[in-house]
């Protein structure tokens, strides 16, 4: 079912306004609510597994619910996860770029 008014996303816009209240020293994400999915808050953090993570474990999602992939020609990371969360669905995702094979990683020395 896709939203109709703005009263139809109040759900995830309750949530956002819970979690700005309990966690208010979090790391901003991107927030995302559509009136494609009117139940859904996607809080989106762009080469930040690092923020992903804080957030994770603020709402209290469990690690193993987080799935992992790999796109973008094997260079970007992506972290996902689905939770139940206040009264409407959360969805966290997470993206960090990926050394090239052989190219060292942030603050790693390249090896000859």
């Amino acid at each position: 079912m896709s939203a109709q008014t703005l009263a139809d996303l109040s759900r995830p816009l309750t949530l956002l306004r819970l979690i700005v209240s309990e966690h208010p020293g979090l790391a901003a994400p991107t927030v995302a609510v559509s009136p494609l999915y009117p139940e859904r808050l996607t809080l989106s953090f762009h080469d930040d597994f690092p923020g992903f993570e804080a957030w994770r474990q603020a709402l209290k999602i469990a690690p193993e619910d987080v799935s992992y992939r790999v796109q973008g020609g094997r260079r970007t990371g992506v972290l996902d996860v689905h939770a139940a969360y206040g009264g409407a669905d959360i969805r966290l995702i997470g993206f960090a770029d990926l050394p090239a094979a052989g190219e060292p990683r942030e603050g790693e020395e390249a090896t000859p």
